[in-house]
């Protein structure tokens, strides 16, 4: 049997509207059950200075984000993260410009994959490519960066799930590994982060890179509203925005500023001190918070704590000889100060580990601990403040001042 092409025509035109209707209906189903994609931002102040803007689309377990920070140089950031379904980075690629740099390194590429009990990474510039793996001993593990609170959310979806997973009371903190993404971080290994649910819309945190504790506003969907920094020595305000910012033009005005001025002033700048009491000469390296209104001692200092005695890398002091400290004998050589406030009273510790954060705190290595003199002055100290003054050839004083509290310690030269 013979058809028509008229018949021909007709059998096409009617297979070709099946499959163009399959298809549509096949796109259809893949579109309803597709996880639908949220679009919002968040920016960082610091006083009046914007620190970081940010732009964000969520879709299911991709996060995909562009940012722009200056903490204090300014970076330019793309990232894509993979989660796994308890919140948890499995995959992340963070491609980094920062205009400041030499010109082989400003741009750079990391990229970490987190499986079998191990995050690997892998760092490239011009340069090369430098690679790491660290073992997470079977915790969730989350990325840092200090200013990109895309991730500080991370921190908290992944804390809230595993509080309704273990059916956990609130109040009670869940322990997640951190691993750095930012050059200055590169030699130091996963850190620790506590995250505490308080209720179903409060969350506090602590981490390594962190003096004192954070605090987050969330909603009913478990996204961050704000993070107030108020607790702590970086003392940010940070705002959810419900419509994306737009992050390219806000990283020409920043580099812009900093090209013309230099970078933005520190949160928590770096000084140093040069004393000498008789022949023995000494140094001190620390950082300098600010009080900024805040509470100290029981609030951004926590009593019954170790501190750093300062901000972000640990508080460095060496002596050119053998001294005697508040009666404890310290032999020439370089050591790192940390202190540890009480209610009634505040410890001096001497350890003999040198080059730490200020949260990498080992006991083993201390060389000793003192109790220091304590008391309330009557005029504030805005700046965090350490100094040595002699009063002899073979004495003089380490003071620590901050806000109303004053430490003192005596030295004696050997």
């Amino acid at each position: 049997m013979y058809t028509t092409n008229a018949q021909s025509a007709s059998f096409f035109l009617v297979k070709s509207t099946l499959i163009c209707a399959f298809i549509s209906a096949a796109l259809f189903l893949i579109s309803c059950n597709a996880p639908k994609e949220n679009q919002y931002g968040f920016i960082t102040m610091l006083g009046r200075d914007t620190i970081s803007m940010e732009s964000i689309t969520r879709q299911g377990n991709t996060l995909t984000s562009d940012e722009v920070d200056r903490f204090p140089a300014v970076h330019l950031r793309h990232t894509v993260v993979d989660l796994n379904d308890d919140g948890s980075i499995r995959h992340l690629v963070m491609n980094i410009h920062t205009p400041s740099e030499p010109s082989g390194q400003r741009d750079r590429n990391v990229v970490a994959d987190v499986a079998d009990n191990k995050v690997h990474l892998s760092k490239t510039d011009s340069t090369g490519t430098v690679t790491r793996d660290f073992p997470t001993g079977g915790s969730m593990v989350v990325a840092h960066v200090p200013q990109m609170y895309s991730l500080y959310e991370l921190y908290f979806a992944a804390a809230m799930k595993e509080t309704s997973a273990s059916k956990l009371a609130f109040g009670k903190p869940v322990q997640l590994r951190q691993f750095y993404i930012d050059r200055e971080f590169d030699r130091f290994p996963l850190g620790h982060a506590a995250v505490t649910p308080l209720d179903r819309n409060k969350i506090e945190i602590t981490h390594d890179w962190l003096a004192g504790t954070g605090e987050a506003t969330m909603d009913s969907l478990g996204d961050m509203l704000s993070y107030s920094g108020a607790r702590t020595t970086y003392d940010v305000r940070v705002m959810r925005l419900s419509m994306p910012p737009e992050v390219s033009s806000i990283a020409d005005r920043f580099e812009k500023q900093e090209n013309e001025g230099g970078h933005v002033k520190s949160l928590s700048v770096r000084d140093s001190v040069r004393a000498q009491i008789g022949h023995s000469t000494f140094a001190i390296d620390y950082g300098r918070p600010l009080v900024r209104g805040r509470t100290l001692l029981g609030g951004v200092i926590p009593y019954d704590q170790i501190w750093r005695t300062g901000a972000n890398a640990a508080t460095q002091f060496t002596t050119s000889t053998a001294i005697k400290l508040a009666g404890m004998q310290v032999p020439a050589g370089s050591y790192t100060l940390f202190t540890a406030p009480h209610p009634k009273g505040t410890d001096l510790i001497v350890n003999k580990q040198t080059g730490e954060w200020g949260t990498d705190y080992n006991s083993s290595q201390n060389l000793g601990v003192v109790r220091l003199t304590s008391e309330t002055v009557s005029s504030t100290v805005e700046k965090f403040t350490i100094s040595i003054l002699p009063a002899d050839d073979r004495h003089g004083t380490l003071v620590f001042e901050w806000g109303t509290f004053k430490w003192t310690a005596p030295i004696e030269v050997q």
